[in-house]
C-alpha cells in the first residue's frame, strides 16, 4: 500500500473514532494499519509505564506542593519560598518570611494552595510559580504569577500579559496570589483498589463503534474477565505480568479472514485520572508460501592428480555476500528540488547584478558626454569674447588708454567664473 494511502487511511480511522468520543473513552494517543499474512501470528503493542503497578505506601506523603520566587533584577535567581505535604507542616526556607508568608492549612482538603503574602514590600518583586507535585501518578503542574510593587494607589491592578497573570499591588498592604486545584486527586488520598482498568474491544468491519465487542477486561488486583470463546481457545492473549511491566499488548494466533477489523485498547487509572486508547486496523493478507524442501546435490568428484592438499587442515567455508538495496528516502525528492531552486536563486542573482551594473555604468557615460558637450561650448563663447575683447580694446585704446585696467579686471572675473564652473561640475560628476 503506498505510504499516501497509509495516511489518509489513518486520519479516517481516527476521525470514525473520534464521532463516538464520550466520557468512557479516553485520548487517542496512537494509530496503526497492520497487515499480515493468513495463518501467521499478530501482536498489537499496547505498553504505558504509568499504568505499572506499584502501591502507592507512602499514600500522603506523594503529594507536595512548592512556591518558588524567581527575581531577574539585579541578578538572576531562584529562591525556594516554602513547601508542604499532607502529611507535615508547611516549610518556610527564610527567617525574614515565618509568619508574614503562608498557604491556607486546609489546603490538601479544599484544593486551595494560594500563596498569602502579608505586608509586601519592595524586596517581594517577582516571578512567583506555584508547584504541584504527585509522584506516585507522575503528575506535575504549574502556575506563574508576577508580583509588582508600587507607592501609588491608583497605579494597582491585575491583568494577563499573555503568558501570565501580573498583580500590581500597593506597598505594605497584603496580596493573595491564586493556586487552585479541586481534583480529587489533589484533595483527598482514593482507594487504590480497583482503580487501574485494561480491557481490549474489537469492532468488524461495518459496525459502529459504539457495537464493538468486548475481548477482556483486566485489572491491577489480578481478576481477569474474557468474553467469546477466542481466549479459552488461547487464539488471544494478553501476558500475565501486564500491569508488572507495563505491556498490554494482545497476541493473536493463526489469523483468519474473519479476525479483520478494528482493534482498541484501553487504559483506565482513576486514581490518577489517565485514559489512554490505541486503535490498530488489522489487514489479514494472504499466506506465506509453503516452503520447499531443500534440494540436496551431490558434490562433483575430484580427479586424483586434481584433488587439494589440505595439509591437515579443515577447508574454510567462504562467507556469502548478499547484496541488500536500500530504497532511497523520502526526502531525497526535497533535497533535489532544493537544490534546483537555490540554483535558479543564484542565476536570478547574477542576471540582476549584471543588469544593474550595465545601467550604471550608461548612465555614467551619458554625464561624461554631457560634460564634454558643455565644456566645447564654453570654449566657444570664450573664443568669441576674446574676438570682441581685442576690438573693443583695440577701440579703447585708440580712444582713451585709461580703460586697460578696466579691461584685466573683466579677464581676470571671467576665468574665475570658468574655473568655478569647471569645479562644480566636477564634483557632480564624482558624487
Amino acid at each position: 500500500m503506498p505510504p499516501l494511502l497509509q495516511i489518509l487511511g489513518v486520519c479516517l480511522l481516527a476521525c470514525a473514532w473520534a464521532q463516538n468520543s464520550n466520557s468512557r473513552l479516553g485520548v487517542v494517543v496512537e494509530t496503526k494499519n497492520l497487515t499480515v499474512p493468513a495463518g501467521s501470528q499478530a501482536v498489537l503493542p499496547c505498553h504505558s509505564p504509568r499504568m505499572i503497578w506499584t502501591r502507592d505506601r507512602l499514600k500522603d506523603r506523594q503529594r507536595v506542593v512548592h512556591w518558588d520566587l524567581v527575581r531577574t533584577t539585579p541578578d538572576y535567581s531562584v529562591e525556594r519560598i516554602l513547601d508542604m505535604s499532607p502529611g507535615a507542616n508547611e516549610r518556610v526556607y527564610n527567617g525574614f518570611n515565618k509568619g508574614r508568608i503562608t498557604i491556607p492549612k486546609s489546603a490538601f482538603s479544599d484544593g486551595n494552595f494560594s500563596l498569602i503574602i502579608n505586608n509586601v514590600g519592595t524586596t517581594d518583586r517577582g516571578v512567583y510559580t506555584c508547584n504541584l507535585h504527585h509522584h506516585y501518578c507522575q503528575i506535575h503542574q504549574s502556575i506563574q504569577i508576577q508580583l509588582n510593587v508600587t507607592k501609588s494607589a491608583r497605579k494597582e491592578k491585575r491583568f494577563w500579559d499573555g503568558e501570565k497573570s501580573v498583580f500590581v499591588v500597593l506597598v505594605g498592604n497584603s496580596v493573595v496570589l491564586p493556586c487552585v486545584n479541586r481534583r480529587p486527586l489533589w484533595r483527598e488520598g482514593l482507594q487504590e483498589d480497583q482503580q487501574q482498568v485494561a480491557h481490549w474491544d474489537f469492532q468488524p468491519p461495518g459496525v459502529r463503534p459504539d457495537g464493538a465487542d468486548r475481548l477482556v477486561d483486566l485489572y491491577a488486583s489480578g481478576e481477569k474477565r474474557e468474553y467469546g470463546a477466542l481466549f479459552p481457545r488461547n487464539k488471544m492473549s494478553v501476558a500475565e505480568d501486564a500491569f508488572s511491566v507495563g505491556d498490554f499488548s494482545l497476541t493473536i494466533s493463526d489469523l483468519l479472514p474473519v479476525d479483520k477489523g478494528l482493534y482498541s485498547c484501553h487504559l483506565h487509572h482513576h486514581y490518577c485520572g489517565l485514559q489512554e486508547r490505541r486503535i490498530f486496523r488489522l489487514n489479514v493478507g494472504p499466506p506465506l508460501p509453503a516452503l520447499l524442501p531443500p534440494v540436496i546435490t551431490t558434490p562433483p568428484h575430484a580427479l586424483p592428480n586434481n584433488e587439494p592438499s589440505n595439509n591437515g587442515h579443515e577447508e574454510v567455508a567462504r562467507p556469502q555476500v548478499v547484496n541488500v538495496i536500500l530504497p532511497e528516502p523520502r526526502g531525497h525528492f526535497l533535497q533535489q528540488l532544493g537544490y534546483i531552486l537555490a540554483t535558479f536563486l543564484l542565476l536570478a542573482f547574477i542576471v540582476t547584478a549584471v543588469i544593474v551594473l550595465t545601467r550604471r555604468r550608461r548612465k555614467r557615460g551619458t554625464v561624461w558626454l554631457e560634460y564634454d558637450l558643455r565644456r566645447s561650448e564654453r570654449g566657444q563663447m570664450t573664443s568669441g569674447g576674446d574676438i570682441s575683447l581685442d576690438t573693443a580694446e583695440q577701440k579703447t585704446c585708440n580712444q582713451e588708454p585709461l580703460n586697460s585696467d578696466y579691461k584685466n579686471n573683466l579677464l581676470k572675473e571671467r576665468d574665475q567664473i570658468s574655473k568655478d564652473c569647471n569645479k562644480n561640475m566636477d564634483e557632480k560628476l564624482w558624487k
